[in-house]
């Protein structure tokens, strides 16, 4: 059996910058809180609702690995609210950081209970001044 990508969307997140918790047990903490999101692909454009979105990053104590917990909401342009939670790696060892992650969406809105459905992997680049994620997200199948 052949994992196959099927394109779902781009995504930019505008993050803020972070707040650090060096040398806590598990690593050091940076929550970076999201100011905006534009999700745009051929079967779903959305933006970010409210101001609850963060990513709540563990970094390793070699600072070379993070993983990645973000949660968001996202409205699409015809009104169905969705909730994204997503988790992954990200390589500190090259500048500037790549992410790898596995989104999941929630969503009651029938015409976007595909979403549900399905898992998606995403890759994200920075912008050179870390202040912007663009994520190229697949449906696997």
């Amino acid at each position: 059996m052949t994992l196959q990508l099927q394109p779902l969307a781009t995504m930019v997140v505008k993050l803020r910058a972070p707040i650090y918790l060096p040398d806590t047990p598990v690593g050091t903490r940076a929550i970076a809180e999201v100011a905006e999101v534009d999700m745009s692909g051929d079967r779903i454009r959305a933006r970010m609702r409210g101001v609850a979105a963060a990513d709540w990053l563990v970094i390793a104590p070699d600072q070379t690995l993070g993983t990645v917990d973000v949660r968001v909401t996202l409205e699409t342009d015809d009104g169905a609210v969705i909730f994204a939670h997503y988790v992954g790696r990200v390589d500190l060892s090259q500048a500037p950081p790549v992410v790898y992650v596995a989104p999941l969406f929630d969503t009651g809105h029938p015409d976007y209970a595909w979403l549900s459905r399905i898992q998606a992997v995403a890759k994200g680049t920075f912008s050179e001044d870390m202040s912007v994620l663009t994520y190229e997200m697949f449906e696997l199948r």
